[in-house]
């Protein structure tokens, strides 16, 4: 039986290893590298659920394929929620790893409370529909990089009941509990019970059981 095709609205390697981690057999992940696709996909929103939406949207309105895309971001209590949905430019635009994750040392501190989260949206477009997957995962920011692996803020982010922080973990371990993880794993739950769902299309809805979505339809620009 052929693979079905899921591409993943990224460049980001590291993610695309993340995700093809997890997967289970019968879906080919392809990342925008793989089928040479070099639009630069806009980020406007200003939160999470909106640039993950309309990186999914852009790639579908372009390829009419099915596709998904996510936003993740670190927030800090301390720091108020910062860096949030500008993780990835926290430092400037050159969206560089290193500066990034220094600009959040330097603004703690001087600070006793370390408390931060990392959150993830993924939006699934399937068959023209819709489908939103959240994960969370919270931790505390520690005083100095540790490990190597990993990619982003993962070297100054402890779990909270882990010793070691996201970049000293193994790839396996990681994704069990990180928040994409998290996130990931329910949209594969329901990538496995697609042959649950039935299709009305009189009514223009597609049901899956205790879910009703609303078939895809915005104006110009993310929508939501």
């Amino acid at each position: 039986m052929k693979n079905k095709e899921l591409i993943f609205a990224t460049h980001n390697a590291h993610k695309v290893q993340e995700v093809n981690a997890l997967m289970p057999p019968g879906f080919e992940i392809k990342s925008l590298g793989d089928i040479n696709f070099t639009d630069e996909i806009p980020e406007t929103g200003t939160t999470l659920p909106q640039n993950a939406l309309g990186k999914a949207y852009y790639l579908y309105k372009a390829l009419g394929k099915n596709c998904f895309a996510e936003d993740s971001g670190l927030e800090v209590d301390a720091l108020n929620g910062e860096p949030g949905v500008f993780s990835a430019r926290y430092a400037g635009n050159q969206r560089n790893d290193q500066e990034n994750l220094q600009k959040v040392l330097d603004n703690l501190k001087g600070k006793t409370d370390r408390k931060a989260r990392f959150k993830t949206v993924f939006y699934l477009i399937w068959n023209g529909t819709k489908w939103q997957f959240e994960g969370e995962i919270d931790g505390n920011i520690l005083e100095s990089p540790r490990g190597n692996s990993g990619f982003g803020y993962d070297p100054i982010f402890q779990p909270v009941g882990h010793s070691q922080s996201f970049a000293e973990m193994s790839q396996e371990e990681k994704s069990r509990i990180s928040h994409r993880g998290i996130a990931l794993n329910k949209m594969i739950d329901f990538l496995k019970e697609q042959d649950l769902i039935i299709s009305f299309q009189e009514d223009d809805y597609l049901v899956k059981p205790r879910t009703v979505v609303q078939k895809l339809e915005y104006p110009q620009g993310t929508g939501e």
